[in-house]
C-alpha cells in the first residue's frame, strides 16, 4: 500500500516537469511529430495529464472511469491550460483515495490490480511518456530542457 502523501510527493516532482516541458516556447513544437501517426508534442503532454486523472478516478470508484470528454486546444497555451487543469484535478482526487480504494482489486485493461497498483501504473505511464516527449523536443531541436531532480 502507498503512503498517500509520499506518493503525491513524488508525482508533483514528476509533473513539475511536465508543466516546464510544456513552457518551451519554440515554433511548432506544439504540432511536432516525429512519425506519420503519432501523436502530436501536445497531444501527448494532454495525454499525459488526462490518463493520470483517469487512473485516479478509476481508483476512487472501483472500477475502470475512462475520461467523461475530449479535449479540444489549438495552441501551446491551450495546452498549458489543460495541463495546469488535470494537475490542479489530479492532486485533489490522488489526496482523496483512502486505504480501502488502495486495497480494492480493480480490472483494467484486461488485468486486475489493487488501487495501490493502478496509481504505481499511472506514475510509470507518466514518466514513460515525459521521456518521449523529451525524446521529441530534442529531435525538434530543442537544446535547453528541464533536469529532474
Amino acid at each position: 500500500m502507498l503512503e498517500m502523501q509520499s506518493f503525491i510527493s513524488r508525482w508533483k516532482r514528476h509533473r513539475e516537469v511536465l508543466h516546464k516541458l510544456v513552457e518551451l516556447d519554440q515554433n511548432d513544437l506544439v504540432q511536432y511529430k516525429p512519425w506519420d501517426g503519432g501523436m502530436s508534442y501536445g497531444e501527448l503532454a494532454i495525454h499525459i495529464a488526462s490518463t493520470t486523472e483517469m487512473f485516479a478516478n478509476t481508483v476512487i470508484r472501483g472500477e475502470f472511469t475512462p475520461p467523461q470528454s475530449k479535449d479540444e486546444w489549438a495552441t501551446m497555451e491551450d495546452v498549458r491550460n489543460l495541463v495546469h487543469r488535470y494537475t490542479e484535478s489530479t492532486d485533489s482526487l490522488l489526496a482523496s483515495v483512502t486505504e480501502e480504494q488502495q486495497q480494492k482489486v480493480i480490472t483494467f485493461f484486461g488485468n486486475t490490480a489493487p488501487g495501490y497498483g493502478i496509481l504505481n501504473m499511472a506514475l510509470d505511464h507518466e514518466i514513460h511518456h515525459k521521456g518521449q516527449l523529451f525524446t521529441y523536443a530534442r529531435m525538434a531541436g530543442v537544446t535547453e530542457l528541464p533536469f529532474f531532480m
